[in-house]
């Protein structure tokens, strides 16, 4: 059944493999693929950790197997933004992805084949419907917040200081000095890249 909790963990999994195959063929894809993955995973693992690890614990009886994989996703959480600060044309982030991805991977491979099943075993198929509506809700909620936070709970787009990126993020800024010939510009951060794209004309960056 599509609304159960494990086709829908399992259909997240699958459109994270997407965008990560997106990014390892199209280096291009990058700027607006890696926010959507980054984004899709936080709000996929609040998700988890909020409604779907606690019935793992206390009615499947995985409690240890639980903790592990929040600290799993606490790891790919800091691994994907520390991608966001890269230059994604770089050796670098080439290196940091496939870092990323084969992390993901363990933790999606583990969770298929033992975290799932396991609940699968010890809950009926009313209990993982309602898991399913409250691993949505709270994973839309996620996402209509903007879902990346930093270490200080605030929205990535508000890093640095008085929002002077506008709206954009920094992959889009990065882009824009891309295209305006800014040196150096792999160095820099959010708001230094918004200053110098300004300077270089660029417009309302």
């Amino acid at each position: 059944m599509a609304d159960d909790v494990i086709t829908m963990i399992k259909t997240d999994h699958r459109e994270l493999e997407r965008l990560f195959d997106m990014m390892k063929k199209e280096k291009s894809s990058r700027p607006l693929a890696l926010p959507l993955a980054v984004a899709m995973l936080e709000a996929h693992s609040r998700a988890e950790e909020e409604y779907v690890y606690p019935a793992l614990a206390k009615e499947a009886g995985e409690k240890e197997e639980a903790q592990h994989a929040t600290e799993e996703h606490h790891e790919a959480e800091h691994m994907g933004k520390h991608l966001l600060e890269l230059d994604w044309e770089s050796e670098e982030f080439d290196q940091e992805l496939e870092k990323w991805i084969s992390a993901v991977r363990h933790h999606v491979q583990e969770e298929e084949q033992e975290l799932l099943p396991a609940l699968g075993e010890a809950l009926d198929a009313e209990r993982l419907r309602q898991l399913g509506l409250e691993f949505a809700g709270q994973r839309s909620e996620e996402l209509a917040g903007t879902a990346v936070h930093t270490g200080d709970g605030r929205p990535a787009e508000q890093r640095g200081s008085s929002g002077s990126g506008g709206g954009m993020t920094r992959a889009e800024l990065y882009e824009k000095a891309r295209e305006l010939g800014v040196e150096g510009r792999s160095h820099m951060n959010k708001d230094e890249l918004a200053e110098q794209v300004r300077e270089a004309g660029g417009g309302n960056a």
